[in-house]
């Protein structure tokens, strides 16, 4: 248990409707009545973020939640499959927890799985990826330089918008966060 007057952004609480994160909270002391704490939260098994207020000295339950480095191995029915660098034990991870983070993982990427109580409760990417581009549209010769953009295929099925002069089999860097084009590689 820890005290609402003593929790910090990124810390884990383990509430009555789940598992959350904390991404902001502010403490407020009204002049009349009793302080209380407002948080912004983010349910780590859906990514759902809600406001929360509790009074100041409450107790709530904090989730211990371990990040480990583990590789990416492959996809099949059971789901993505994952193996743990420390001790080599594989895992198969649902698709559901995966789906965010699918169009970015090739086979051998690594990854840090966010563990509570031995169960995988989040997939968390690199900032960004290098994927190879497996189809692209030939660009039209004199439309270089006015700053255009096409559709390329990625070779995990991502669908990025790059310049003109970007050819299949280049590999480029792709921004996890957003699916945005960065740079050639």
């Amino acid at each position: 248990m820890i005290s609402t007057n003593d929790v910090r952004p990124g810390m884990a609480l383990s509430l009555h409707d789940g598992l959350f994160a904390i991404v902001e909270y502010n403490h407020v002391k009204p002049g009349k009545g009793k302080a209380f704490v407002k948080m912004k939260l983010k349910k780590l098994t859906t990514g759902q973020v809600m406001e929360r207020t509790f009074r100041a000295d409450e107790n709530v339950d904090r989730a211990i939640v371990d990040k480990r480095d583990f590789q990416y191995l492959f996809r099949d029915d059971l789901g993505f499959h994952f193996m743990d660098m420390e001790d080599y034990s594989q895992m198969a991870v649902s698709v559901d927890l995966c789906e965010e983070a699918a169009p970015f993982l090739v086979d051998g990427d690594s990854v840090i799985l966010s563990m509570y109580e031995g169960t995988p409760i989040g997939v968390d990417l690199p900032a960004s990826v290098v994927l190879e581009v497996q189809y692209a549209e030939p660009g039209v010769k004199g439309d270089r330089v006015s700053g255009g953009t096409k559709p390329v295929t990625m070779e995990t099925g991502l669908v990025v918008n790059v310049p003109l002069f970007i050819e299949t089999g280049e590999n480029l860097k792709i921004d996890t966060r957003n699916g945005e084009y960065v740079t050639r590689v």
